[in-house]
């Protein structure tokens, strides 16, 4: 916790680790609001209109007004639904997208728990949605809810495993599951950011391949884990309604929509860690203090939040047999294969 500023500032006390606790939650919040904006911006222009303009200046207000009136419609709960995990459910999920910012480093100077195992715990953490969402969809007693549930379980736990072999060959690439300590082995510059073979002598640029099917294969991996465009099936509207919420509405529903915009950013957080080196300034010691490492982090971040977004109106739905296919037969010998070179490299490097 030595990096944590508001510690330096404040102390070790109570208050301290309030704010800690207060800070990604509005950023959060924040960037939810954007997120939608984004989302709704992004569609628009794919589909050469103009979308949300009355709300605010260009439609700006649009994501407030659209949780305002989920803040404030009816919550309604089915007659013949399990009350207990029906209600539970969203919260699971919001805790486990929420806990994850515990460990994402914003700077060299804030992280909120600067854990030795963050991306052991990241991993972990994140399957608290699994369990949430297979709550929701068999609490609610409807059968859509239900196919949504088994197929998003059966699809997070198998994209988990290659997504599992990309952070465990950065972890062996940069000797720790500490995520501030993989960002300090990416400095300099952007050429040695693990993308591009990471920190080391000129013939890293025989295993940038590698590197380059683990990036690759995580971020599949995590449009999967985010049940995000081409891997919605678990929400898929044309098939099964609207998956495992189809019987929430009203603050629960804004629970698992807002989860899910969380998840994309955490993900999108562990692309940047591991291979874009997080914090770090492209441009190596110029404009790399504290307040442009959150800067640098952050716009990195929200690049790949817009490509997820950008890739939900474009690619179509990808059928189950096809998920299954694309994870156990394409990704998983690319990861192995991939794993063990970046292995094989780490204990040659100097």
């Amino acid at each position: 916790m030595e990096s944590n500023f508001i510690l330096e500032l404040f102390g070790n006390n109570i208050w301290s680790y309030l704010i800690i606790a207060v800070i990604p939650l509005g950023f959060v919040t924040l960037y939810a609001l954007v997120a939608i904006l984004g989302e709704l911006k992004i569609a628009s222009w794919v589909q050469d209109r103009l979308g949300p303009m009355r709300t605010g200046w260009k439609g700006v207000l649009q994501p407030l007004a659209e949780v305002i009136k989920l803040l404030q419609k009816e919550d309604i709960t089915p007659t013949n639904v399990n009350r207990p995990l029906f209600n539970t459910a969203p919260f699971v999920v919001f805790i486990g997208s929420f806990a994850a910012f515990a460990v994402i480093p914003f700077s060299s100077k804030f992280i909120p728990a600067d854990l030795n195992v963050g991306l052991f715990y990241i991993f972990a953490v994140s399957s608290f949605g699994v369990i949430g969402i297979l709550m929701g969809g068999w609490s609610s007693n409807n059968k859509y809810s239900m196919l949504g549930a088994i197929r998003s379980a059966s699809q997070m736990i198998s994209y988990e495993i290659p997504m599992a072999l990309s952070i465990i060959a950065i972890a062996t690439l940069s000797s720790s599951l500490n995520m501030n300590k993989i960002i300090e082995m990416q400095s300099g510059g952007f050429w040695d950011w693990n993308i591009l073979g990471g920190n080391g002598p000129i013939l890293k640029i025989v295993f940038i391949p590698f590197l380059l099917v683990l990036f690759i294969v995580y971020f599949i991996g995590s449009l999967a884990e985010t049940n995000r465009t081409p891997f919605d099936i678990p929400e898929g509207e044309s098939e099964i309604v609207g998956g495992y919420h189809t019987e929430y509405s009203g603050m629960k529903f804004a629970m698992f929509f807002f989860a899910e915009y969380a998840n994309m950013f955490v993900v999108s957080s562990l692309v940047t860690v591991m291979f874009f080196g997080g914090w770090q300034s492209p441009f190596g010691s110029f404009l790399n203090d504290p307040i442009s490492q959150v800067f640098w982090f952050v716009i990195k971040a929200m690049f790949f939040v817009f490509v997820q977004i950008w890739l939900r109106w474009t690619l179509p739905r990808v059928r189950v047999d096809q998920l299954m296919y694309i994870t156990w037969k394409v990704m998983l010998p690319f990861a192995f294969v991939a794993f063990l070179g970046v292995a094989f490299w780490s204990m040659i490097k100097p």
